[in-house]
């Protein structure tokens, strides 16, 4: 391998994956593969990434916590401007590590990526001034199969690194203002 360093089961949660590419730089600048198929098939992660997205957000700015329904996606995250803490929750009704979250600081400097993979909600709050933040994805995008969690329900417990921001300064959307909390969730799928 060597052109990547992987951590497992980050949190205890089995499946979730911290990876480190490896940094060539100079002088002009770095070189780096975000992603090499044999690399990841070798640390065990043998996807077929069918979806590239990229979003760009202000400071304060939280995505989440999104997933799809009947269409789950693995995903591969990473940021290539800016600064976000990212955070996945297991939605695996079998795990045990169901409703269990983990977070991780992602950079543009520390050039960190997260796999998560499917059926856990995922969603990630603006550090910086301004985050440009990049996915893969294993199955395209379906508008009527988006499912969504509270992003500060107190059953999940998610410890979000605000840094030099206050939960008064969370700029939400209209649509993640609406996710329902985690029990609701069980509910609504019979566990």
């Amino acid at each position: 391998m060597g052109k990547i360093k992987v951590t497992d089961n980050c949190g205890w949660i089995e499946g979730l994956k911290v990876i480190e590419p490896a940094v060539f730089g100079d002088e002009r600048g770095y070189f780096m593969e975000t992603y090499n198929y044999n690399d990841f098939k070798e640390a065990g992660i043998d996807c077929n990434f069918v979806q590239d997205n990229q979003s760009a957000s202000r400071k304060g700015v939280l995505r989440g916590l999104h997933f799809q329904i009947n269409f789950p996606q693995d995903k591969l995250v990473r940021i290539v401007s800016g600064a976000v803490f990212d955070v996945a929750v297991d939605l695996r009704s079998d795990s045990a590590t169901f409703g269990k979250w983990f977070g991780i600081k992602l950079t543009a400097q520390n050039k960190k990526q997260l796999f998560i993979p499917k059926n856990f909600a995922h969603g990630f709050l603006v550090l910086s001034d301004y985050a440009e933040f990049c996915y893969k994805v294993t199955d395209f995008y379906h508008p009527n199969d988006e499912g969504g969690l509270m992003w500060n329900d107190p059953a999940i417990g998610i410890a979000w690194q605000f840094e030099d921001l206050t939960e008064k300064d969370i700029i939400l959307s209209e649509k993640d203002r609406m996710h329902p909390s985690f029990a609701e969730y069980k509910k609504s799928r019979g566990l």
